[in-house]
């Protein structure tokens, strides 16, 4: 190699040589950079979310005195105990039955690739997109003195037929519909990505339709059937509007107690400590759901 090939080389391999990533990040963006795009997002979760949630916590320390009388009072108080307690079990009670209605619903929905099966998903649909404000009024006209429940026992030969407004049943049963469709589609989603070959596979080797649904089907649509029983129950416990509402006064929940500390008493921090320990029972809820389950890969699958 000459004098001129050696000085040629160097200036090649300098030109071809690529630029650091953060360097090129620097020329493609210039002051830019892609990390202010979640600037409006912690923004928005900064001021409608993380303050709310932080006065409320403060608020249940503070007022009307520092300290943990709040939450002493709460958990000293057998009314407040047996009002957390009742809503635990309203919430499981609305959860198993919305189990029950959904699964038959997103199994037809999602193995049926018909008219019918569409058609069922989209009444589904409209329900879940329906306000929860307008359902529960639909409800409380069903369950009037003059309503359509009350002629139908009445046509059955109940004379004279039961109050169903503002009892537990009238709240649990309209609860189990408006959370219903938020059921279904838990379970559709995984139903749907269920390979019909392992049922057809099963049935090849023996298995009868109800074996191989009981051993291959319902396995496979576990994650599901687990989605979709967090979020329900979840949901419920914060149910505020339908128990006031529909249900009976003396099965109040936990977001009607909340409401009559504030709204009866002014007792705010009451209110704020019954809040964040609704709060704080929910994310151990979850934060188990998620130990056991591991909600990542639940959702990956």
């Amino acid at each position: 190699m000459n004098m001129r090939e050696r000085e040629f080389t160097p200036a090649v391999t300098q030109r071809t040589t690529p630029a650091p990533e953060p360097e090129l990040r620097r020329r493609r963006f210039g002051l830019f950079s892609p990390a202010l795009l979640y600037l409006p997002p912690l923004v928005f979760l900064g001021l409608f979310f993380v303050v709310p949630l932080t006065l409320i916590a403060w608020m249940s320390f503070t007022e009307p005195a520092p300290g943990f009388g709040n939450y002493v009072k709460f958990f000293s108080s057998p009314r407040a105990l047996g009002i957390l307690a009742e809503t635990v079990l309203t919430a499981g009670t609305v959860t198993i039955c919305a189990l029950f209605v959904a699964y038959p619903v997103a199994y037809v929905a999602a193995t049926r690739n018909s008219a019918f099966g569409n058609i069922l998903l989209l009444i589904v649909a409209l329900s879940f997109w329906t306000n929860f404000l307008v359902r529960t009024y639909a409800w409380m006209v069903i369950f009037s003195n003059n309503g359509p429940a009350q002629a139908a026992l009445a046509a059955f030969g109940w004379n004279p037929p039961p109050r169903l407004l503002y009892t537990s049943f009238a709240s649990t049963l309209a609860m189990t519909q408006m959370l219903t469709p938020l059921m279904v589609f838990m379970l559709y989603a995984v139903m749907r990505r269920i390979d019909g070959a392992y049922l057809q596979a099963a049935g090849s080797l023996g298995a009868t339709p109800a074996r191989a649904f009981l051993t291959v089907f319902l396995p496979l649509s576990a994650p599901g059937i687990i989605n979709g029983v967090t979020l329900v129950f979840i949901t419920c416990m914060g149910f505020y509007v339908t128990p006031i509402l529909i249900g009976s006064p003396r099965d109040m929940m936990i977001s009607g107690l909340i409401a009559e500390q504030m709204e009866q008493f002014l007792d705010f921090g009451g209110a704020s400590a019954s809040s964040m320990i609704l709060l704080v029972f929910t994310l151990v809820l979850f934060s188990v759901y998620n130990a056991f389950f591991d909600i990542e890969k639940i959702w990956r699958r």
